[in-house]
């Protein structure tokens, strides 16, 4: 076998063929094993009557044994014996149900076509695998992780019951997979970035400046996760929201930051995908030779699962577009005045504070600022997440401006400029007297200490623009 073969990150390897493994299971095994395990768990329980959720159901683990010979309750296969076990599964059917999945319509997203492994995985060491119909995402857990899932549940009930649209992940399901003497656990998630939309860049921030850039292996890959600094250099003027979606987006990641400090979980982050529509139509055009994959973007099914769901926001305006309304993307501009559809969502929430990231970030702080290593106590993690993603990453704007960004980016298209547009140009601009970002609708406390924080002086960095601005004029 080749040292590349041998390389293993966690649990997570290749075998001699090529094929992935998880603990020395083959993909192909693990995939088979889900899905005639959810098979069974989800038919066997719809013959159980609908009734509430009692205490007592989210500690219940059912479980049942898959002979390769098959048996009188499970069919023969051929990917050696295994134990199949389901985690609260009355308490996940509700959760399903709240979310207006029917079981017959999640079994067949998850077991009728072959699952699709996902090769941009990242380095956590899990597998992912997403359902034919781009709806659910499956990832293999840690032991410590699905535990701390099932402690969580009691809570995540409660908030679930109150407030239906959030940026956390949406759990509907929690597995564990016994072969060859090992324990995998899965579990399935919302899809937060759909496959059949195109994601131009992709984030996954956290609020810390410390060792928080895309490694050179990273930016290697088609698509890259690039990290916090590396959304400082590139967007440092943010992602551009109006004042409603802008208030929608803060408030929700508020409320989510409180429920996750309540439960002293930290060291999660918000998956940011961003699609730019200007760019895909220039794309699409230079591609109409017949090599564009025609598929049209699913609407996932899943209520409250799209990114505008998940906000409390109306979709539309921006410009509104034919895509928004199938893919639930958050309408956004850029600096250059571009189109974009944000997709967002809170993940990576199975963190506690437990004492080794205490000790993290004890030894991390003594070499370097406390206050920007990832690594922090819930309650300041939670305050300087908030402050990142609603001063930094996200900027509100008025209709003035998005008037403002409108007329640059027509003028830009034109390679000269007769007197009477760079007169109309003149005078829109002089119209809009101060074309910056408006105030937010609710300021954070100590917006300028959270700048610091994390590295940023945005009054610096918008006089800046606004002098790049007035000499370009």
């Amino acid at each position: 076998m080749s040292p590349a073969m041998k390389k293993t990150i966690g649990h997570r390897g290749i075998d001699p063929t090529g094929e992935t493994t998880y603990k020395k299971t083959t993909s192909s095994a693990l995939q088979g094993a889900i899905q005639l395990g959810i098979t069974h768990t989800v038919g066997s329980l719809s013959q159980k009557p609908e009734r509430d959720v009692l205490l007592q159901d989210f500690e219940v683990v059912e479980s049942i044994f898959f002979p390769s010979e098959g048996s009188n309750l499970t069919p023969a296969h051929h990917y050696g014996d295994f134990r199949f076990k389901t985690y609260a599964p009355m308490a996940f059917r509700y959760f399903r149900e709240m979310f207006g999945i029917r079981p017959d319509d999640y079994m067949y997203s998850l077991c009728n076509e072959p699952l699709i492994e996902l090769s941009n995985s990242g380095a956590s060491g899990s597998l992912f695998y997403v359902s034919s119909d781009d709806e659910y995402i499956i990832k293999t857990v840690q032991h410590k992780e699905a535990e701390f899932l099932q402690k969580l549940l009691p809570g995540y009930f409660m908030n679930l019951n109150q407030n239906k649209r959030t940026l956390l992940p949406k759990f509907y399901g929690l597995y564990c997979v016994q072969a060859a003497g090992k324990n995998i656990r899965i579990a399935v998630m919302n899809n937060l970035l759909p496959s059949a939309v195109k994601m131009h860049l992709k984030y996954d921030l956290k609020g810390s400046t410390y060792k928080r850039r895309a490694s050179v292996k990273e930016r290697e890959k088609a698509v890259p996760t690039y990290k916090d600094l590396d959304f400082m250099q590139d967007i440092h003027e943010g992602l551009l929201l109006e004042g409603d979606k802008y208030s929608a987006v803060c408030k929700t990641i508020q409320r989510d930051c409180l429920l996750l400090q309540s439960f002293k979980i930290m060291d999660y982050s918000l998956l940011v995908g961003i699609h730019n529509v200007n760019q895909a139509c220039q794309e699409q055009a230079s591609e109409e030779a017949g090599a564009v994959d025609q598929r049209r973007p699913q609407g996932q099914k899943s209520l409250y699962s799209t990114a505008i769901e998940a906000i409390q926001a109306e979709a539309g305006s921006m410009g509104s577009l034919d895509t928004e309304d199938k893919t639930g993307g958050i309408p956004a501009r850029n600096s250059k005045g571009e189109r974009l559809l944000v997709y967002i969502g809170i993940i990576d929430i199975l963190q506690s504070y437990r004492l080794v990231k205490r000790l993290e970030h004890s030894w991390k702080a003594l070499v370097h600022d406390g206050d920007t290593v990832s690594v922090h106590r819930p309650s300041f993690y939670a305050e300087r997440f908030q402050k990142f993603m609603c001063n930094v990453v996200f900027r509100k704007i008025s209709c003035k401006y998005i008037l403002y960004l409108c007329v640059h980016a027509v003028s830009a298209s034109f390679t000269t400029h007769d007197a009477v547009g760079t007169t109309t140009e003149t005078a829109v601009s002089s119209s809009l007297e101060n074309p910056g970002f408006a105030s937010t609708s609710h300021p954070l406390p100590h917006s300028q200490d959270a700048y610091k924080s994390v590295g940023v002086d945005l009054n610096n960095t918008l006089s800046k623009d606004q002098e790049h601005s007035t000499t370009k004029r």
